[in-house]
């Protein structure tokens, strides 16, 4: 079973949830998504995976979400991953897919559904 995380190191929750992912099973595919980033393509399948729309992928702290206006109601799922694709500091983390599904694991204890 490969679970893949979108991970940022830098990020504590990140972290935590990657050590969990490591105590039960060696098949990980880790993502630096910063180093990384993932395509268009990839983040409308991740989006696809949560079931919940792009708009729940995007990380506003600490991040240009407000300078780019990306509150705006009035933007289209398109443009979102658009703007995901060129800025990946936006996706929220850390992103976790495995067999059993997508989430985004904040609390940290989300990644135990996926295992």
């Amino acid at each position: 079973m490969t679970v893949t995380i979108y991970h940022n190191p830098k990020c504590a929750t990140s972290r935590k949830v990657l050590e969990l992912i490591r105590a039960r099973t060696d098949d990980i595919e880790v993502v630096d998504y910063l180093r990384t980033p993932p395509s268009a393509a990839e983040l409308v399948r991740l989006v696809a995976g949560l079931g919940t729309g792009a708009r729940s992928l995007l990380r506003r702290k600490g991040t240009p979400y407000d300078a780019m206006g990306l509150d705006d109601p009035q933007l289209s799922e398109a443009a979102l991953i658009d703007a995901m694709a060129r800025e990946p500091i936006l996706i929220e983390r850390p992103v976790v897919v495995s067999p059993k599904g997508t989430r985004i694991c904040r609390p940290v204890e989300t990644v135990h559904e996926l295992l």
